[in-house]
């Protein structure tokens, strides 16, 4: 498949679609999975979306990217969500930072 990143909508379907290429299926580009639905009411904690994504893939395939439908959405929502995008993107770069030094040691 020629692509740079593999966007899957993954927040209705309980992880499934990611759930086979975690266990095997090699595309050999990063894939950015959906973590929540973002016409959802219920916006996540950054620890609940770090924590999805820790579950979903490993991280040296893994793309962080949100998927917004910035046209249907309002301002607020989308800002809000936003903010709490990038602390769980900061929750994860300290945990593999972690992760990486506790290696080398």
């Amino acid at each position: 498949m020629d692509a740079d990143v593999i966007t899957i909508e993954n927040s209705r379907s309980d992880e499934k679609p990611v759930s086979v290429i975690h266990k095997g299926v090699e595309f050999g580009t990063g894939i950015g999975p959906s973590v929540y639905d973002i016409h959802s009411f219920i916006i996540p904690s950054a620890e609940e979306i770090a924590d999805r994504i820790t579950k979903m893939l490993a991280t040296n395939i893994l793309w962080f990217n949100p998927e917004f439908v910035l046209k249907t959405c309002k301002h607020t929502g989308v800002k809000l969500a936003l903010k709490i995008f990038i602390a769980a993107a900061e929750l994860l770069r300290i945990e593999l930072a972690h992760a990486k030094k506790e290696k080398y040691e």
